[in-house]
């Protein structure tokens, strides 16, 4: 996930949550938070608690966000967020946590003619390699449960659309051929299927640091026919830092319903 994608994330996520956009440019966002927003990204349970109760005004907080500090005037003061900042992944969770999946419809004028809305399954996810270094590859997937074509980064295509949650006028719903629990399947394969197919080189570079390593704690306690607990503790720590896994979390995703192509204009 790159630091243009990551912009355009955090700007759509706050417009849905009903966060005013004050001042934006390429590299920054300066965000009016909604009530909602700022109870979940804030931490101020105290003053939420004493608002309520004295039935005071509330005063949600501003947040400027910047995403690429080379194109900001040095004197803006704000959150440098990329992709492994805490500040990112606390609105992912937020995201996930408010509504994962929605039911959405491309909003369009059929003109008083009676139109057909093609089902697609759409994922959007993180892909994390995890050892003693960290990588984070973000993916957005989108699969036709009519035809069964797949495309990627399907997010950058549709995020100037127009989406509604009711079922524009004239329209109608075609009745999806891949059931959408097929479709998800068809996404977790292929996703799997791309990650056997990756050199997975980091993985044995930390494999071969983490035998050396317990090698060498081996030495340490070598004459201790008892070892003790500091003993299991470092050797606990050292599988922790190295061990090598990859973990695939699902950010949001919906059921979208399109009138034309996602690719067409």
């Amino acid at each position: 996930m790159n630091q243009l994608e990551i912009h355009e994330y955090l700007k759509e996520f706050f417009i849905e949550n009903n966060s005013e956009i004050l001042d934006e440019s390429p590299g920054h966002l300066h965000v009016q938070l909604s009530i909602e927003m700022d109870k979940a990204l804030m931490n101020r349970p105290f003053y939420w608690h004493y608002i309520e109760k004295m039935n005071g005004v509330p005063n949600p907080m501003k947040l400027t966000l910047i995403t690429d500090r080379d194109s900001v005037n040095e004197d803006l003061k704000g959150e440098l967020i990329h992709f492994g900042s805490p500040r990112l992944h606390q609105i992912f969770d937020t995201a996930t946590g408010l509504g994962s999946h929605v039911l959405l419809y491309e909003s369009v004028n059929t003109n008083g003619f009676t139109k057909p809305l093609k089902p697609w399954i759409i994922l959007n996810g993180v892909i994390s390699y995890r050892s003693n270094h960290k990588k984070d590859h973000f993916f957005s997937i989108g699969l036709s449960l009519i035809t069964g074509e797949m495309i990627h980064d399907i997010q950058s295509h549709i995020e100037y659309k127009n989406f509604t949650e009711q079922i524009p006028d004239y329209c109608f719903k075609m009745n999806p051929i891949i059931k959408p629990q097929s479709g998800l399947e068809r996404i977790k394969k292929y996703i799997y299927e791309q990650l056997e197919e990756e050199d997975h080189q980091w993985a044995k570079v930390a494999v071969d640091q983490l035998k050396k390593d317990i090698a060498l704690l081996e030495t340490f306690y070598k004459d201790e026919e008892d070892k003790p607990e500091t003993y299991f503790h470092e050797k606990e720590a050292i599988k922790e830092q190295y061990d090598p896994k990859i973990e695939i979390s699902i950010i949001n995703g919906g059921l979208f319903y399109f009138l034309n192509h996602p690719l067409s204009e």
